[in-house]
């Protein structure tokens, strides 16, 4: 199967019976990117939050009471 990267147009080709490759068929909102691509952005990542200044968003979790 042939995928592109979303984030620099690269072209490769994966195995049609890997996860990713099932995820990129059933579900169209599922998007590839390539290995270079998602360490770059896991770096960037990391060290926004080593700088303290990263915020997780959550939704705050109201208990209901029965």
């Amino acid at each position: 199967m042939k995928v592109k990267c979303v984030i620099c147009d690269l072209v490769e080709t994966i195995d049609d019976e890997t996860l990713i490759a099932k995820r990129l068929r059933n579900r169209p909102i599922h998007t590839y990117m390539c290995k270079t691509c998602h360490e770059r952005i896991e770096e960037k990542t990391n060290a926004r939050i080593a700088s303290g200044k990263f915020r997780f968003y959550q939704d705050k979790k109201t208990e209901e009471s029965w």
